[in-house]
């Protein structure tokens, strides 16, 4: 029989491991599902652009998959019995389970309104194309002198704001940050992206938690009130509930715990990559939740289910950062150096060049989506074996992080 391989969620890191073990096993071998609930690939470093009107290429899935074994499911997953190895699924046929042999979990995350009050109701988000489009229509709709209020500090509200300020300099924008603007950055990065919120006209405000949403404002923890036609909050994410609704063993943030080659710590049949998996980075920190961090993870599963199944080598590649690639607009970049635990280090590249190298940092991670072993041949060998029934050891797993301002991009 076929080892049954199913992948949850067709991101960046669900494509590039159903792709990846695509091409690392032969077909005969195997079934690959991915499920996904809809039919094109999902840019979602570009969301802030989608959102202000710029069109995004289609990228059907169709098309990326053709040829290649991989069967889509279009579908949204309601569960999953880890126990009992099935996944509840309701498509437009209606419910079904799918069993499996071996699972890939990347049903990644969405916003997080952090419980403030009034958030879930007034306010935009755009960790997905279906919120970005509510805002592009709510953003079309602000008549000149009208205000915008990006609440959250980190890397996508930097990108929102910035984004909005340049499309529509008709706007009142300003970010609201719990911190200081830009303190994760380097003084040169700091001092950079100060001079980039002056050319565009936007307000910062500094040390600045917002505690409630309404229609037309919202309200700091001082008690200031900013007027704000419309709302944009992106203070955080979180990951998909449906993990840990299961027996899999979780951190505090709902990421499923996982060894060195992202498999359950639980569950060995189960890998967890991307935004849903606590994986522990360099100095045993907890890997932030973005694209930088979920690709390196979606190689490292593909690679260990392949060497696992075929009795090759299962590779146990740490990821560790190199920069953090923010667009301010589409005219300046910011490219901030870190450390391999993401610190900020004194080097970063500012303005025009910045932002084509983070131009080609979003379309290498959409192409890398449809060529998962980055051009480099590929031999499918055959399934010789089943996995192991549990896990070999590796590292004591990350404690789960901290919350944190949202910095998702990559």
């Amino acid at each position: 029989m076929q080892h049954r391989i199913i992948v949850l969620g067709a991101g960046y890191t669900g494509a590039i491991a159903a792709g990846r073990l695509a091409k690392r096993l032969r077909r005969e071998d195997v079934a690959i599902t991915l499920v996904n609930a809809e039919p094109d690939f999902v840019e979602r470093v570009r969301m802030h652009e989608l959102a202000v009107g710029r069109p995004l290429a289609p990228r059907p899935f169709s098309e990326m998959f053709a040829g290649t074994g991989v069967e889509l499911r279009l579908a949204k997953v309601t569960g999953v019995d880890v126990d009992r190895r099935t996944v509840a699924v309701v498509d437009a046929d209606g419910a079904e389970e799918l069993e499996y042999d071996s699972l890939v979990y990347a049903l990644g995350s969405g916003w997080n309104d952090q419980g403030v009050p009034g958030t879930a109701e007034h306010a935009h988000e755009i960790a997905g194309r279906a919120g970005a489009l509510r805002l592009r229509e709510d953003l079309a709709r602000l008549a000149a002198g009208q205000s915008v209020v990006v609440v959250g500090g980190g890397l996508t509200g930097v990108e929102a704001a910035t984004e909005i300020a340049e499309a529509r300099p008709d706007l009142d924008v300003a970010l609201a940050a719990r911190g200081a603007l830009g303190d994760w950055l380097s003084d040169k990065g700091r001092r950079h992206l100060r001079k980039v919120f002056g050319d565009l006209g936007i307000t910062a405000h500094e040390h600045a938690a917002v505690t409630a949403v309404e229609a037309d404002r919202v309200t700091t923890a001082d008690g200031t009130s900013l007027p704000a036609a419309v709302t944009v909050w992106t203070t955080g994410f979180a990951v998909h509930p449906i993990a840990r609704a299961t027996t899999l063993e979780v951190g505090d943030t709902g990421q499923i715990v996982v060894d060195g080659t992202m498999r359950s710590v639980s569950h060995p049949d189960v890998y967890a990559i991307g935004d849903a998996a606590l994986v522990a980075g360099p100095g045993d920190k907890p890997l932030r939740m973005s694209c930088a961090s979920g690709v390196p993870t979606a190689w490292q599963a593909a690679d260990a289910i392949a060497g696992r199944l075929t009795g090759g080598k299962v590779p146990n590649v740490p990821v560790r950062y190199f920069n953090q690639c923010i667009s301010l607009g589409r005219k300046d970049g910011l490219i901030q150096y870190v450390t391999a635990d993401d610190r900020s280090v004194r080097a970063a590249l500012t303005g025009r060049v910045a932002a084509l190298y983070k131009e080609l940092i979003c379309k290498g991670a959409a192409w890398a989506v449809a060529n998962p072993t980055l051009g480099m041949p590929s031999r499918r060998r055959p399934v010789t074996r089943q996995p192991a029934a549990a896990p070999e050891q590796a590292p004591a797993p990350a404690q789960a992080p901290a919350p944190a301002e949202a910095r998702a991009t990559a």
